[in-house]
C-alpha cells in the first residue's frame, strides 16, 4: 500500500510503548488513526498529541485479554473512522518466569492477547479490506518468535504463532489486493518492555544488539509500503542465526547459551519474585520487544 495519506489505521496496545511510536509515525504520514489501549488517561493523551500532527484521532479504550473486547473495537474503530485500511497488531504482554510457576491464568492472558486478539480482530477487519480492494495487516511479534528464549515460554509460543499466521495468510490471500506482515524487533530501547527492563537494571551485550522505537516503527511504515513478509529489526545480524537455525538447530542452541540472554532472564525472574526449578538453565534465544 504505497499511498498512506488520508486512510486510517488501527493501532493496538497504543497507550504506551511501541504502540505509540509506531502510531507517531503513522501520523507524520498523513494516516487518521483509531487507537485502542487498557489505560484510557494515557490513550487520550497520545490521541491529543498525535492530532496536533492534523490528522483525526480517536481513542478506544480495550482489554483485548478479554475476547469479547474484539468485536467491540472492530465496531467503534469503524463507526468512528468509517473504514479501517490499515490494522497494526502492536498489543503484547510478556512475563519472565519458569515455566512451571506461570500461573493457568497467565499463560491464557498472554496468549489472548498476544496471539488470539491478533487473529480474531484480523478475521473480523479482514472482509471489509477484500471488499474494497485495498488493506493491509502488520503483526507486531519479536526475535523470541523465532529462538524462543528460556524463562518466556508463552511469550515466545505466541510470537512464534504471529509468524505462521503471517506466512498462513499471504499464502492464502497471494492473489488479494491485501497484504501482509510481521516485524520480529529485538530488544528494543526507548519504550516498552526491555526499557523498562533496563531501567531496573537489566540491559542486552554487544552479541544480543539492541534496537530502538523509533526504528522499529519506521520498518512498520516500510513494510506497509512494500508488503514486506518479514522484516527483522534486532541491532545485530540475527538473519544467519535463524536461517542456521532451521538446518542445526543443536548447533544454534550453543550459539545462543553462550550469548548471556539465559542469564539474563534468569535475573530479571528472580528480581520479580520467581526462583528458577531447576539448577542449571539451558540455552536461550535472541531478542524479545
Amino acid at each position: 500500500m504505497e499511498h498512506l495519506t488520508g486512510r486510517t489505521a488501527l493501532v493496538t496496545g497504543a497507550s504506551r510503548g511501541l504502540g505509540t511510536h509506531i502510531a507517531r509515525h503513522l501520523a507524520r504520514e498523513g494516516m487518521n488513526l483509531v487507537l485502542c489501549g487498557r489505560r484510557e488517561d494515557a490513550l487520550e493523551s497520545v490521541a491529543h498529541e498525535l492530532r496536533g500532527l492534523g490528522v483525526k484521532v480517536s481513542a478506544v479504550p480495550a482489554d483485548l485479554g478479554e475476547e469479547s473486547a474484539v468485536d467491540s473495537l472492530a465496531e467503534r474503530g469503524e463507526s468512528l473512522a468509517g473504514r479501517i485500511d490499515v490494522l497494526v497488531n502492536n498489543a503484547g504482554i510478556e512475563l519472565a518466569s519458569p515455566f512451571t510457576s506461570c500461573t493457568r491464568e497467565e499463560l491464557t492472558e498472554i496468549v489472548t492477547v498476544n496471539l488470539m486478539a491478533p487473529m480474531l480482530l484480523t478475521q473480523r477487519l479482514l472482509p471489509a479490506m477484500l471488499a474494497r480492494g485495498e488493506g493491509h495487516v502488520v503483526f507486531i511479534s519479536s526475535g523470541a518468535g523465532k529462538l524462543g528464549p528460556a524463562y518466556q515460554e508463552p511469550y515466545a509460543a505466541s510470537k512464534a504463532g504471529l509468524i505462521a499466521l503471517t506466512q498462513s495468510l499471504r499464502a492464502e490471500y497471494r492473489d488479494a489486493p491485501v497484504g501482509f506482515s510481521v516485524l520480529c524487533p529485538g530488544f528494543t530501547a526507548g519504550d516498552g518492555m526491555y526499557q523498562r527492563m533496563m531501567e531496573e537494571g537489566f540491559r542486552s551485550n554487544r552479541m544480543l544488539g539492541e534496537t530502538t522505537t523509533e526504528r522499529v516503527a519506521r520498518q512498520v511504515v516500510r513494510a506497509i509500503r512494500r508488503d514486506l513478509p518479514e522484516v527483522h529489526e534486532t541491532g545485530t545480524a540475527v538473519r544467519p542465526i535463524f536461517a542456521l537455525n532451521e538446518l542445526a538447530p543443536s548447533l544454534v542452541e550453543r550459539i545462543a547459551a553462550r550469548t548471556g540472554i539465559t542469564e539474563l532472564y534468569r535475573r530479571v525472574s528472580l528480581s520479580r519474585g520467581r526462583e528458577p526449578d531447576h539448577a542449571s538453565p539451558r540455552a536461550g534465544s535472541i531478542g524479545s520487544r
